[in-house]
């Protein structure tokens, strides 16, 4: 009974901390957006597309964490992207920055509140899979969460909503919006399941060569907000870049700055794919 107790306080701090984040980005922004788009490493210049009607820092909105990442901005960027109305995040927060599972998806549930009913998710991601190249695109179909933590508000191990066994999070009709604008553009986009553990260390040989029997790609991010947005009843896509192949018989050392370069080359792609769940029904 005390878990249930306590899980029942849980619930109501996070619905507090959501209500005085939420107060603070409607001072600033009164519209209603139709997509939320979260923006990871190396995929922040698609919000330059935005036609902006407010920028809001995060380090403005109370409750929200600061993202310490390199090349995530950390703001909020609210406006219209082809006639549609949305609400970007520009840089995200993760758990191996010392934040809790409802510190890192309190974005999502603000985006939920100001009326966002499909979101973008975008990460830069390690490839696992031989047949992916540097510069792929990966259409997200699951997951493997190995992050080992679940949101508060709930007992640990008691089903909070839908999509927890991850297949069912992510949207086909949009995976299959995304594949064909692929097609179309004549660039590579895969489909294949992202390995999600809480980082902030690279992979060793042996983990790779253990990720490669559960997915294809494996990063620090997205699997907490994709969960949290399938629990709000959002439709949503994930879309990973591959910064690189992981061999690991040989090796090669990649760094924080090296991922970033490789997602920068490869986010005009991924603009093309954003703008077109964007502008779709």
């Amino acid at each position: 009974m005390s878990n249930v107790l306590f899980s029942t306080r849980d619930a109501r701090e996070s619905t507090e901390k959501l209500s005085a984040a939420l107060a603070v980005v409607r001072k600033f922004w009164k519209g209603t957006a139709e997509v939320g788009l979260i923006l990871g490493t190396g995929c922040g210049d698609v919000a330059d597309a935005i036609d902006a009607e407010a920028v809001i820092p995060y380090d403005r909105v109370p409750q929200m964490p600061r993202s310490t990442a390199l090349a995530h901005k950390g703001q909020f960027v609210c406006g219209t992207l082809q006639g549609t109305s949305v609400i970007a995040m520009q840089g995200r927060c993760h758990l191996y920055e010392g934040y809790g599972f409802d510190d890192v998806t309190l974005g999502v549930r603000i985006m939920h509140a100001v009326g966002a009913r499909r979101l973008v998710l975008s990460n830069a991601a390690g490839g696992m899979n031989p047949a992916h190249a540097t510069g792929d695109i990966v259409l997200v179909t699951g997951h493997v969460n190995l992050m080992w933590q679940t949101r508060t508000g709930v007992l640990r191990g008691t089903p909070a909503g839908p999509g927890r066994s991850g297949e069912s999070v992510y949207d086909p009709e949009l995976i299959d919006l995304a594949a064909s604008v692929a097609r179309r553009e004549n660039f590579t986009a895969h489909r294949g399941v992202y390995v999600a553990v809480s980082g902030p260390n690279y992979e060793t040989r042996a983990e790779y060569r253990f990720f490669r029997r559960l997915g294809d790609v494996v990063g620090m991010s997205t699997v907490p907000e994709a969960l949290v947005a399938a629990e709000c009843g959002l439709r949503v896509i994930a879309l990973s870049l591959v910064t690189n192949v992981a061999r690991p018989d040989a090796p090669e050392r990649v760094d924080a700055e090296d991922v970033v370069v490789a997602a920068r080359r490869a986010e005009p792609n991924l603009r093309k794919i954003v703008l077109s769940v964007v502008s779709s029904e």
